[in-house]
């Protein structure tokens, strides 16, 4: 990878987002991981709005995005990313609790690139981690980030 990836995490519970950060160190993938606690946050994130209305940089290379959220769920969140034309070719993977077969199929339909099941362990967390990093930064083209 030659410039480091931008990854835009959106998950509500600080646990989950301290072990993917930790996943992502202990994998040598910390470059630059963004965090947004609900979809609303993310949405002002990705559109330079709110608090994050001075915030440089393109968009995210990748994003990880829980389903159930307060507020702005991720669904909807999911729904209003690949409705807007300056973000709907960055890869959106779900990463949440949910293994509902409705919530899986409603995902894809709105354009999710992934949909996984959060594991349980670290362990298993860290390796789901390095096996997406080397899938979408290794293996896949993905499109230049877009400002």
């Amino acid at each position: 990878m030659a410039e480091p990836a931008h990854i835009l995490v959106i998950d509500d519970n600080e646990d989950d987002v301290e072990a993917i950060r930790r996943s992502f160190a202990r994998s040598h993938l910390l470059d630059r991981i963004a965090w947004c606690h609900n979809g609303r946050d993310a949405l002002d994130y990705l559109f330079c709005e709110g608090a994050h209305a001075v915030r440089r940089g393109g968009n995210p290379q990748l994003i990880l995005l829980d389903l159930n959220m307060p507020g702005l769920d991720g669904r909807r969140t999911l729904e209003i990313i690949k409705g807007d034309e300056k973000l709907r070719t960055v890869p959106v993977v779900v990463l949440t609790t949910s293994a509902d077969n409705r919530d899986v199929e409603r995902c894809y339909e709105l354009g999710a690139s992934t949909y996984i099941q959060k594991p349980v362990s670290f362990d298993e967390l860290t390796a789901a981690v390095r096996m997406m990093t080397d899938y979408w930064f290794g293996i896949a083209l993905l499109p230049q980030p877009r400002a």
